[in-house]
């Protein structure tokens, strides 16, 4: 066991360059694993800030281990906190059809299929989440989940996955920038859509041309903006349900009648194609562990936050998208008609919410605008985490040699 496990670090950590220069460092007798690490400027350069304390001698700990500059390419920055990374990880995730979209499920099979599908969608993310978390912890590189692809697969795996997840990120950008525009019709549609477009453009540009810490700082209180509206949500719901409502009927579960609807056939094959409905629903609307994992190398003290972080965010989304399912379908039909007439005619904004059907139907006035200007805020925020991402995906294959290396270049502070 010993012999593979010093094969497996040999061949995930980099190897000794063939000379080391003057400004490369090595450390032996330092590691638990294998008799040496060497710490060289090259795509890994990151690693040389994420050495514990308790694998170095006390003198080396107190050295300045900074990734050598010999070129003018630039190198991320770990600026990020605990905080900064666990709301991240939450805000890249949680967007918009957590409370929206989440009524097509809703009709397809009904509350009951909802919160199975949710439920069954969470258990391999869940997996996914711990088997990233592992391998990124043990090597928190730039973009580090897309480079060891081909680390631990196969160069050729690792180059369509760094380019199918760029893909993917860049192509949810325009997705939040016209749904953004889409929420502002809710309230009203006379004006140019080419001015919240551009505006929005240009903020996303310049958030990331700032340091990360100022992109992870806004991200923090944006995504805390979507953490208090699940909560909220909530609370609305169980509030509402026991009678305090407008009308003071307390509902409770008589939305669940019945629990699970008849999807394309009749009878249980129906039933069952409306619950695999809602399962291929939430397949792409809960997103693994890739928006923690891209803030790797510019995480400070990565070994010890990146667990943590892991772990709270992979909780606390279960938590918001398992309790979202349960929430929408208590406080809505799936055969209400306001919720139908709403998704057949692409209602804009939140007004196709199972949310916003179960407030105008109790006459809660106020709180549809309200939940309206929240989603924007999340429709922002979901943007401008693919942006990041897409960016040190880009970045990533730049240091692979798997793009042109002008995307490695950053500015330098």
């Amino acid at each position: 066991m010993g012999f593979i496990i010093d094969q497996l670090q040999d061949y995930l950590v980099p190897y000794p360059p063939q000379e080391l220069k003057p400004n490369d460092l090595v450390i032996q007798n330092t590691s638990t694993i294998s008799n040496k690490i060497y710490l060289q400027k090259d795509n890994d350069d990151t690693i040389m800030k994420t050495l514990d304390s308790d694998k170095i001698s006390s003198s080396t700990h107190d050295l300045s281990i900074q990734p050598t500059q010999n070129d003018d390419t630039g190198h991320t920055h770990r600026s990020l906190e605990n905080r900064h990374v666990q709301l991240i990880g939450i805000g890249g995730t949680v967007g918009v059809s957590l409370f929206v979209n989440i009524g097509l499920g809703l009709t397809y099979g009904g509350p009951l299929s909802l919160l199975l599908g949710c439920i069954f969608w969470c258990i391999p993310v869940l997996c996914i989440t711990a088997s990233c978390a592992e391998m990124v912890c043990y090597l928190p590189i730039s973009s580090p989940f897309l480079r060891m692809a081909s680390r631990c697969v196969d160069p050729a795996f690792g180059f369509m996955a760094c380019w199918n997840f760029w893909v993917l990120e860049s192509s949810l950008i325009p997705f939040e920038i016209t749904l953004f525009n889409t929420l502002i019709n809710y309230w009203t549609k006379d004006y140019s859509a080419a001015i919240p477009l551009a505006i929005q453009i240009v903020v996303y540009f310049f958030i990331n041309l700032c340091a990360v810490r100022v992109f992870g700082e806004l991200e923090f209180w944006l995504s805390m903006l979507k953490v208090l509206l699940a909560i909220g949500l909530f609370f609305f719901t169980f509030i509402t349900m026991v009678g305090g409502n407008p009308h003071h009927h307390a509902y409770g579960f008589t939305n669940w009648n019945p629990p699970m609807l008849e999807f394309f056939h009749i009878g249980a094959l129906g039933r069952f194609q409306g619950l695999l409905q809602c399962v291929i629903l939430f397949s792409y609307m809960i997103a693994g562990p890739e928006y923690v994992s891209q803030v790797a190398g510019e995480t400070r003290n990565p070994r010890k936050v990146l667990p943590t972080a892991y772990k709270q965010t992979a909780a606390r989304l279960t938590v918001f998208f398992v309790g979202g399912a349960l929430c929408v379908g208590i406080c809505c039909s799936g055969t209400d008609p306001q919720l139908l007439k709403a998704i057949s005619e692409s209602a804009a904004g939140a007004a196709s919410s199972p949310y916003i059907i179960a407030m105008n139907n109790l006459d809660i006035s106020f709180l549809p605008n309200l939940v309206n200007g929240l989603l924007l805020f999340s429709a922002f925020s979901a943007g401008n985490s693919y942006v990041f991402c897409s960016s040190r995906a880009l970045y990533g294959l730049a240091l692979e040699g798997k793009a042109p290396k002008i995307f490695s270049y950053f500015i330098q502070y």
